[in-house]
C-alpha cells in the first residue's frame, strides 16, 4: 500500500515512548540514544539490563523490539530519501531479504511486552501502542503486506488517542494518529473515501501537526517524528525545512552517518 510505509516509518515501527519515572527515563534514554546513533548492541544491552531489573515493565522489551526493527531499517536502507520519497520503491523496492533471526527476535520481544501490558496504566497503555505500531512498520516496510498494515495502522491510533485522554502529557502517542493521517492522505481521492469509510483518518494536516508536537515536546519518539517530517517536507518539495530537521539530528546523532549523508544530497 503506498506511503504505508511512514509508520511505521515506523513507526513506525515502527515506531518510542515517554518518561513514566525519572530512573526509567535515563535507563531507556540511553537505549534510544543509542538506537538512534545506530549502536543496536548498546541499545540491546540497556534493554535487557532493564527487562533483568524490571520485569514487570512493559517498556522493556517493547523498546528492544524497537531496537531490532531500526537494525532492519538500517540494514536494509528503508530510511534513506531515495527509498521514502519513491513511491516505486515503497512498493516494490526490496532488495534485500528479511533477516530470520532479526525478526524471531522481533517477535519475541513484542510478546513480552503483550504479556506484561494487560493493565491499564499509563506504562501499559504506552507499551499497547508501540507494540501494535512497530509490528505495523514491518508488515508494511519490511515484509510488504501493507493491508494487514493497514488494520494494525488504525488499531495503534485507536490506542493513542485512548491513551492521550487519559494521560494528555504522553505525546509520544500522537505520532500513531500523525501518521496515519499524513499516510492515508497520500492516496488518490477514491481511496480516501473508502479508507475513511472504514474508519481510518486521512487528514494530512491534522497528520503534520501531530508529527510536529512529538518533533517538539514529545521524549523517545521526538528523533523519530523528526525523521518522518524531514521525509515529508523533501516529499513536498520544502528542501529547507528538510534540512533543518536533518541538520539537528545529525548533531544529536553524530555517530548516525544517514543524517549526515542526506544533508549532502541536499546541498
Amino acid at each position: 500500500m503506498r506511503m504505508m510505509s511512514l509508520l511505521c516509518r515506523v513507526g513506525l515501527a515502527t515506531s518510542l515512548l515517554v518518561p513514566v519515572a525519572s530512573e526509567a527515563a535515563e535507563s531507556l534514554d540511553q537505549g534510544y540514544a543509542a538506537m538512534y546513533n545506530l549502536d543496536f548492541d548498546g541499545a540491546h544491552r540497556v534493554f535487557t539490563q532493564w527487562e533483568r531489573t524490571h520485569p514487570e515493565d512493559p517498556l522493556g522489551p517493547v523498546s528492544d523490539a524497537a531496537a531490532f526493527l531500526f537494525f532492519e531499517f538500517d540494514r536494509m536502507q528503508i530510511l534513506r530519501s531515495e527509498f521514502l520519497t519513491d513511491d516505486r520503491q515503497i512498493l516494490d523496492g526490496k532488495e534485500l531479504q528479511p533477516d530470520s533471526r532479526t525478526k524471531n527476535a522481533f517477535d519475541k520481544a513484542l510478546e513480552r511486552s503483550r504479556e506484561l501490558s494487560g493493565a491499564r496504566t499509563e506504562k501499559a497503555l504506552l507499551a499497547n501502542v508501540l507494540r501494535v505500531a512497530l509490528h505495523a512498520n514491518y508488515l508494511a516496510l519490511i515484509e510488504k503486506r501493507r493491508w494487514q498494515a493497514l488494520t494494525e495502522i488504525k488499531e495503534a491510533r485507536a490506542n493513542a488517542d485512548a491513551l492521550v485522554q487519559n494521560y494528555p502529557d504522553c505525546l509520544d502517542a500522537y505520532l500513531a494518529v500523525g501518521v496515519e493521517n499524513y499516510l492515508l492522505s497520500q492516496k488518490v481521492a477514491p481511496v480516501r473515501l473508502l479508507l475513511r469509510m472504514t474508519g481510518a483518518q486521512t487528514d494530512k494536516q491534522a497528520g503534520l501537526a501531530k508529527l510536529r508536537i512529538v518533533a517538539m515536546r514529545g521524549h523517545y519518539l521526538k528523533p523519530y517524528a523528526k525523521i518522518l517530517l524531514a521525509i515529508a517536507a523533501l516529499r513536498d518539495g520544502r528542501k529547507a525545512e528538510a534540512k533543518t530537521l536533518l541538520t539537528e539530528l545529525a548533531a544529536q546523532f553524530p555517530q548516525n552517518a544517514l543524517f549526515r549523508d542526506e544533508l549532502k544530497k541536499l546541498s
